[in-house]
């Protein structure tokens, strides 16, 4: 279940990925905890607690049946816990106090108010079976519910099963009682015995001597075994006591010594028994319960943590900081990080892909560089040199190095090898870089300036300064190489593009070229892959198509209408009849230039058509109502003459924590915190920059929330034309279990079911895995390919899959090879569809199968390589080690021999 903070909330499949239902709660939801059974869900909405029955499979018109509601407590719920056997729920209120309600009626039942602390609190949950038998073993009663403050302190609260309310039930003091009721009745027995005098003499008291030990044996002896019989009951008792007609009380106070620092994050593992406990000051602190034993300590960060979470084991636990995008987690009991990431604090201004498409660069107004893997999404490697915002980043056509622009009037090239700034190229005179180009041979690099409105033109190798182009009237806002022409483009805010001639000229400079004229400020640049197109978007909407060479006007795509769209706060007007900030800031072509993606300041990315000029698709970045922007009808009520009501602070509460979670906002008046107004400011929906993958099958967006990728996803496509009345998964379990697993594969493709297609493959015998693959057409073998990627991620049999790769390679070579090498990326659908009537492979569905099988089997390839080698190394000492020992065993017994021989002579 995902809840919003309006009360709108989504009931989600997560094993299918499927949306089962839409529900609102009517009100800000603080908390939601599914019951141990998952048969309920209880919902904290205000100061109430309701409890809904889950939907079930059986088709209901209302899914969603309010169970119960519970009304004691006299203000807002904060958190909620479910008890191990899921008969109670205990709630935490802003009233300082914790209540513990029965999910069904109990007759006479009050639920109990638990008071004691001094300060909000943050959090409440139940003690599991194994702490409560840890607890009882140690001694005593173990705490069956802890409370948390933010103050530091936490509570724990202990249950007397009592229907007098009395605390002498307790198992410890039961047993005590137990004891001395023996004990004194077993002397009250003896002490009556010697005031009877009917034996006097010797033997009758020697009788009664013997008999009291035997009798107080006998009595030790049932005192023990009661004390026994006892501990045995109370461990076949039920895991969790019922907490209905007793008493609860206040067992143990613990704080948690972080001065200046208050509790902003917990996590608790019931199973073994572990807290989780983050503080403002980025430290967090692991403890065991109930000895509250302090196993670890670690700082993060000067920022508040924000989330904590334990995984199933209780082995890893993640760590959350929303204020710098960080995340980890962390391994305890080796002290190891599993995983740190950190994503950029202030909005990325800029991205590009590597050569290949498997790398991913982003710069951002934090002066930071990050590169990322496309395929796992992770950043390897961050570059914190620059001391102004980063403008612009691009690949090198190698591919192994990195260039990045940045305000602080600098270019800084980095080596993806050694991950170091190996060169720094500088202006004569201060200035601030905006955009920047590099040529087709990676030997030319070209900035442009923002307050010069002029073009610096250096030389890679040498860093030396080769030429300064002037001629703008304005900040140069974008530079483009031609891919196979010296043509340089130059886009400025003077309503001209330039061209240049970057290698002509006197003296080795660049010499001027035509002066493409616009009606309004340039604000992006493209050029197309062949050379022979140049896109320019204005700050009208429009984008202008030019022929670079001859310098004339090909086409207008006016797309005003299309990135239109959200309606922000302070917008006097709709969001169809405002046209305020309509533009595009950011252009990218496709790799056979056919398509031309455009985003700029709003909600939307547009794809175009560039021989049609038309529209084909727009992509909303985001639906988080939380940023403004998002939707298109505000509520009027809200708007007043000294502005909308969302931007003024009513309440006297610090609303950090809620801010924090929203992406940085640039806004000079909220960053001011202007009291009373800052509080309510929410960043604006944006796209920055897009990129396209130059494999054509992925793109990106720099959006307010961050980097976001867009894929051509093949798992999900699903082609009816081929398919009969025996083509189903149990035919293909059928003739897996048969002896003809091509057939059962065969059956699994048509299907298109990704998990059938895996189960095949790793249920296909070893010894006919070669004709399998010999066997199976050619049009499945990118599917099959990327099934074996797959596979070969997360399967342990890797010796298998390797086996599976090497006969479908080897089986379908000349078809691969033909479609690596031979496919052509401008190639129309009607080409791609003679080259699979003619037995060919589709460069576009091959090359992505090749790479993802590529990168998995290289990872796998990094991970066996260091144990591989201390294998070897091992097996080397071992080996000469044993030939030392077979050498010296000869010498060894002939001087055996020789003393034997000594001593018989």
């Amino acid at each position: 279940m995902s809840v919003d903070k309006d009360g709108r909330a989504l009931l989600i499949n997560r094993k299918r990925q499927t949306l089962l239902h839409h529900f609102s709660f009517k009100g800000a939801v603080a908390c939601a905890r599914f019951s141990p059974d998952g048969r309920y869900i209880a919902v904290a909405v205000g100061r109430l607690v309701q409890v809904w029955c889950c939907p079930t499979a059986d088709k209901q018109m209302n899914p969603m049946q309010l169970h119960r509601t519970y009304g004691q407590c006299h203000s807002d719920v904060l958190d909620i816990a479910w008890s191990p056997d899921g008969a109670f729920l205990a709630a935490a209120s802003k009233d300082i106090t914790l209540r513990v309600f029965s999910l069904n009626p109990i007759p006479g039942y009050e639920p109990p108010t638990l008071c004691g602390h001094k300060d909000a609190l943050l959090g409440v949950f139940f003690a599991s079976p194994a702490m409560l038998a840890k607890g009882t073993a140690d001694g005593g009663e173990a705490p069956c519910l802890y409370s948390l403050s933010v103050d530091g302190s936490l509570h724990a609260w202990t249950y007397a099963a009592s229907a007098e309310y009395t605390l002498d039930n307790l198992a410890a003091p039961v047993a005590k009682r137990k004891r001395q009721e023996a004990a004194e009745a077993e002397a009250e027995k003896q002490r009556r015995l010697e005031e009877g005098g009917e034996e006097e003499d010797g033997e009758g008291d020697a009788a009664r001597r013997k008999s009291g030990r035997r009798a107080s044996t006998s009595s030790g002896r049932a005192a023990g075994e009661e004390e026994e019989e006892e501990q045995e009951g109370a461990k076949k008792e039920r895991p969790f006591p019922h907490l209905a007609g007793g008493k609860w009380y206040l067992t143990s106070k613990h704080y948690f010594n972080q001065r200046g620092s208050r509790v902003s994050a917990y996590a608790h593992h019931a199973p073994s028994g572990l807290l989780a406990v983050g503080f403002s000051g980025g430290v967090f602190d692991l403890y065991s319960l109930p000895d509250f034993a302090n196993l670890h300590t670690l700082s993060v960060g000067q920022e508040r943590i924000t989330s904590l979470a334990f995984n199933d084991t209780g082995d890893w636990l993640a760590v959350g900081c929303a204020r710098l995008g960080q995340l980890l987690v962390w391994e305890w009991r080796s002290e190891t990080y599993v995983l740190k990431q950190q994503g950029h604090y202030h909005d990325i201004t800029t991205t590009a892909f590597s050569p290949d498409g498997a790398l991913i660069a982003t710069g951002a107004d934090d002066c930071k560089v990050k590169v990322f893997q496309q395929s796992s999404g992770f950043c390897f490697v961050t570059f914190s040199d620059h001391s102004a915002p980063v403008t612009a980043v691009t690949f090198l056509p190698s591919g192994h190095a990195l260039l990045s622009a940045s305000l602080d009037g600098t270019v800084r090239a980095w080596d993806l090898v050694r991950y170091r700034n190996f060169r720094t190229l500088t202006a004569p005179s201060p200035v601030q870089f905006g955009s920047l180009a590099v040529d087709p041979a990676g030997e030319v690099v070209c900035a442009g300036t923002v307050d010069t409105f002029q073009i610096y033109v250096w030389s890679l190798k040498t860093g030396r300064l080769l030429d300064v182009l002037a001629g703008h009237e304005g900040p140069v806002s974008a530079l483009a190489f031609s891919p196979i022409t010296s043509l340089l483009a130059s886009a400025s805010w003077d309503r001209t593009v330039r061209t240049w001639d970057v290698y002509g000229g006197g003296g080795g400079g660049g010499s001027a070229g035509d002066v493409l004229d616009h009606r309004h400020d340039v604000l992006a640049l493209a050029m197309r892959p062949d050379g022979r197109q140049l896109a320019a978007a204005t700050l009208d909407g429009s984008i202008y198509l030019w022929d670079p060479v001859e310098g004339v006007l090909e086409g207008t795509i006016e797309g005003r209408r299309d990135i239109r769209g959200g309606r922000l706060q302070g917008d006097r007007r709709t969001a169809d009849n405002s046209s305020a900030g309509a533009c595009f800031n950011s252009l990218a072509y496709s790799a056979d230039g056919a398509l031309l993606l455009a985003g700029g300041n709003s909600k939307f990315v547009c794809v175009y058509d560039v021989g049609e000029k038309l529209l084909l698709r727009r992509f909303q970045l985001s639906h988080n109502r939380s940023l403004d922007g998002v939707l298109d009808t505000l509520n009027s009520k809200n708007m007043t003459d000294a502005g909308p009501l969302q931007l003024i602070n009513h309440n006297d509460d610090d609303d950090d924590e809620a801010l924090e979670l929203l992406p940085p906002s640039t806004d000079l008046a909220a960053a001011a915190d202007v009291p009373g107004t800052a509080a309510g400011k929410r960043p604006a929906v944006r796209c920055r920059c897009v990129a396209l993958s130059p494999t054509g099958r992925v793109w990106a967006a720099a959006a307010t929330e961050g980097l976001l990728l867009y894929g051509l996803d093949t798992g999900v496509l699903f082609d009816p034309t081929d398919l009969t009345e025996d083509l189903t998964p149990a035919a293909a379990h059928a003739a897996l279990a048969g002896g003809t697993p091509l057939r059962a594969l065969t059956i699994a493709l048509r299907l298109g079911e990704p998990e059938l297609v895996r189960h095949v493959i790793l249920a296909t015998p070893p010894r006919d895995v070669g004709t399998t693959a010999s066997g199976l057409p050619v049009m499945f073998v990118p599917t099959v390919l990327a099934a074996l990627a797959e596979a070969a991620a997360d399967c342990p049999h890797l010796e298998f899959v390797l086996g599976w790769v090497r006969a479908v390679c080897s089986a379908h070579g000349a078809a691969l090879q033909a479609a690596a090498g031979g496919g052509a990326p401008g190639a129309g659908a009607a080409a791609r569809l003679a080259a699979a009537a003619g037995g060919q492979l589709p460069a576009s569905s091959v090359l992505p199968a090749l790479r993802s099988l590529q990168k998995v089997l290289g990872r796998l390839h990094t991970d066996l390589a260091a144990a591989c080698e201390g294998n070897v190394y091992m097996l080397d000492y071992l080996g000469s080690v044993s030939a030392a020992e077979a050498g010296a065993e000869p010498g060894k017994q002939q001087q055996v021999e020789q003393e034997e021989g000594e001593e018989s002579d």
